[in-house]
């Protein structure tokens, strides 16, 4: 499927790439931080499931994509919540639902702290608001991504095998079933001269890095993180920790999946987030 017309909005100075789907509840889908990931990469597959009956606004984070590249100061988390809430404003949504991916799920939850009259619910897959497990230490110190990512732009840069690699060692639990398409995509994304240009600087682009403990007692939204039994990054008492430590959590656990299950099995990831979203509509009609 080729994805919908390129939009932009410019939000409190910066400017947003985004597709739009569908009509009905605003539903917000943010990405994840891998290599080459943007909207269209990471919710492609399953985006139109979503759009028979929600607008879907399947935005590039800042940094990747067709969005701007700007350089960030200060509390990262911080920055993505209060720009995406700007781009809220731009595009008249008042109140969303997000479903969100790995980096995209820390902005979500963030925002949901700081900005919870925005937020109807959450859905959150491998993302990593805090730095510490239950059980045992994070692998490579919380640091497997951005380690990841420092692996496939150094030494010869990107190439197509190195993405490939990526891919199937740590975001999908079947590699063999990864689409050709899919690599393409990512592949070229990733040759972007602005996202090279963010990964080869020294210095910190991106922000300062922040644990979000404290802002997760805040989050009021009903959130469920549904995560794949055989995630790379954060194996599932990780988000079974974050789903007691926010107030209304839940915990799905989808198995034959790894960090992409939107994209490895979307009827799947489709019907249990439909389900719990179908569950707020009927608690909402019934107060």
């Amino acid at each position: 499927m080729q994805p919908p017309e390129s939009r932009y909005a410019t939000a409190d100075g910066v400017t947003y790439h985004y597709l739009e789907m569908g009509t009905g509840q605003d539903t917000v889908f943010l990405h994840g931080g891998g290599p080459g990931c943007t909207g269209w990469t990471d919710f492609g597959p399953v985006a139109p499931l979503f759009a028979a009956d929600r607008r879907c606004l399947l935005v590039d984070i800042l940094q990747y994509g067709k969005s701007e590249k700007c350089r960030i100061t200060g509390p990262m988390w911080d920055f993505h919540a209060a720009k995406t809430v700007a781009l809220l404003d731009e595009l008249g949504v008042a109140r969303a639902d997000f479903v969100c991916n790995s980096w995209g799920g820390t902005i979500a939850l963030n925002l949901a702290a700081k900005y919870p009259d925005r937020v109807r619910s959450l859905v959150v897959t491998g993302s990593m608001p805090v730095f510490y497990g239950p059980l045992a230490p994070l692998p490579e110190g919380a640091r497997r991504g951005r380690n990841a990512r420092d692996a496939y732009y150094g030494d010869d840069g990107p190439t197509r095998e190195k993405m490939r690699q990526l891919i199937t060692r740590l975001e999908w639990y079947d590699g063999a079933k990864l689409p050709e398409e899919t690599l393409d995509l990512r592949y070229e994304q990733s040759l972007d001269p602005g996202e090279r240009e963010l990964a080869a600087m020294s210095d910190s682009p991106r922000g300062d890095w922040q644990d979000l403990t404290d802002e997760l007692g805040r989050v009021q939204a009903p959130a469920l993180f549904i995560w794949g039994m055989h995630d790379a990054f954060l194996t599932p008492d990780y988000p079974l920790m974050l789903a007691r430590m926010v107030q209304n959590g839940n915990l799905h656990v989808m198995d034959h999946v790894s960090h992409h299950l939107q994209e490895e099995r979307p009827h799947a990831f489709h019907a249990v987030v439909t389900g719990f979203l179908n569950s707020l509509d009927a608690e909402e009609r019934a107060r």
